[in-house]
């Protein structure tokens, strides 16, 4: 099964862990790095995963995140056809790192697109499965 995971997710760990959702979300997606260490899922990482997160601000993050570009089975570049169906993902009034994020899972051929972005998971996108941490839990592992 091929994954692909946005910064937002790549940060979940790291964010303040007082409300409940975030602390479930969090331990989702450290159950998922588990996967991903132990080969059960194929990782993809794009250009948009790696120009962001040269964004972080924060060092120590900034690096962690980084090493799972050599954790991904499948890296993604930006080509013309992730920034023609990135550009008509952002007529559905999604920001352009969130629709290049999703035009690299879906070029990538992921089975899902994981994200805590509740802008994004609230929007119907054709082309792959959006869920956040813990229903992607819950999906893979009822599928076992």
């Amino acid at each position: 099964m091929r994954i692909y995971l946005d910064n937002c997710s790549y940060n979940r760990p790291f964010d303040e862990q007082l409300a409940i959702i975030v602390r479930l979300e969090a331990e989702a997606k450290l159950y998922i790095q588990e996967l991903v260490k132990e080969k059960q899922l194929d990782l993809v990482w794009s250009s948009v995963n790696e120009y962001e997160n040269n964004d972080n601000p924060f060092p120590e993050k900034r690096e962690r995140i980084k090493a799972w570009k050599d954790l991904a089975t499948v890296h993604c570049t930006l080509n013309e056809t992730i920034l023609l169906n990135a550009g008509e993902l952002m007529e559905q009034k999604l920001r352009s790192k969130d629709a290049l994020h999703i035009a690299s899972s879906i070029y990538a051929a992921c089975d899902y697109f994981i994200t805590t972005d509740k802008k994004i998971l609230n929007k119907n996108i054709r082309g792959i499965a959006v869920v956040n941490p813990i229903t992607f839990v819950e999906e893979y592992t009822n599928e076992k």
